[in-house]
């Protein structure tokens, strides 16, 4: 046991490290970018991936995890690639290293389940995802729509407004899971559920206006942990209250199989300001939903 339990704070759910994409034969690799130079509230979020990695020691135990009805190992294969080498305090390092990076793995076939760090990582995520599969559909879960344009170039704030300048996303197949901070609802390229819709109509509804908007398009899933209320996850740089329950978006989450989904990022874990653990566990919980999704659509 005790060795078992040394895998699991090393690794995602214990799974085996991987450094070469061409030497696993796993589908999915976990990747850790331990990077929070770019974030606008309370610092921290660099140590976000292995406080992630670590609640998964409460995930591992499960087998057949409820409610699916298979244990994951069972249908996908998934390793994890440690945290991502860069220049501490040079954010050109951080953007050159996780393209990189994520080219390396998606260029050899596999899917990416990366955990941050602070949002801006997404932003080098979707070049290299738009490299490999053309712009994506954005199914992004926050709090905050990440769309300003009057931040500084290393922002976390602004780079879905980066993204669609770049031509990395398709609008009209993206939207915003959970939004309760202001924004121009005039001239907005995304389609917005906020949380009072979203808490007040509940999973159902949420899924059936994501798979109307993004509908076969590839998909790319981006969680800010601060899409839950601080109830759940007060681990987090920018915490908004009236946001969603860890329940409701674990059902959001789970709907998602048989979309087309190429990746997905758990980003803004702040364990400095977590209690119990709570926010960590929940992102692991995330994650690991995430791989069952695709664990179970490859039925289809």
């Amino acid at each position: 046991m005790p060795s078992l339990f040394a895998d699991v704070i090393s690794t995602f759910m214990g799974v085996d490290k991987a450094t070469d994409p061409k030497a696993t034969d796993a589908e999915v690799v976990v990747s850790g970018v331990p990077f929070d130079l770019a974030c606008s509230g309370r610092a921290g979020t660099r140590m976000g991936p292995n406080a992630i990695r670590q609640a998964t020691a409460n995930l591992i135990w499960e087998g057949k995890r409820w409610p699916w009805d298979f244990a994951l190992e069972e249908r996908l294969r998934v390793c994890d690639a440690g945290n991502l080498d860069y220049a501490y305090g040079e954010p050109e390092s951080l953007v050159d290293n996780l393209e990189n990076h994520a080219n390396r793995w998606l260029s050899a076939g596999k899917k990416m389940l990366t955990l941050g760090g602070d949002h801006y990582i997404s932003l080098p995520l979707l070049r290299a995802h738009a490299r490999e599969h053309g712009p994506v559909a954005l199914i992004h879960f926050d709090a905050h729509t990440d769309t300003y344009e009057q931040g500084t170039r290393f922002d976390h704030g602004t780079i879905f407004h980066h993204a669609l300048k770049e031509g990395l996303v398709v609008p009209e197949h993206s939207l915003q899971i959970g939004i309760r901070t202001s924004y121009d609802r005039h001239n907005h390229p995304y389609e917005v559920l906020d949380a009072d819709w979203v808490n007040d109509n509940g999973p159902k509804a949420v899924l059936e206006k994501i798979r109307a908007r993004v509908g076969h398009h590839p998909a790319y899933v981006s969680l800010d942990i601060d899409g839950l209320d601080p109830a759940f996850a007060p681990g987090t740089g920018t915490p908004v209250c009236g946001g969603m329950s860890t329940d409701l978006l674990l059902k959001v989450v789970r709907g998602l199989v048989g979309m087309d989904l190429v990746g997905m990022d758990v980003v803004e874990v702040n364990p400095a300001y977590d209690h119990g653990d709570i926010t960590s566990l929940a992102a692991a919980t995330l994650g690991l939903e995430f791989l069952y999704v695709l664990a179970a659509s490859k039925r289809y």
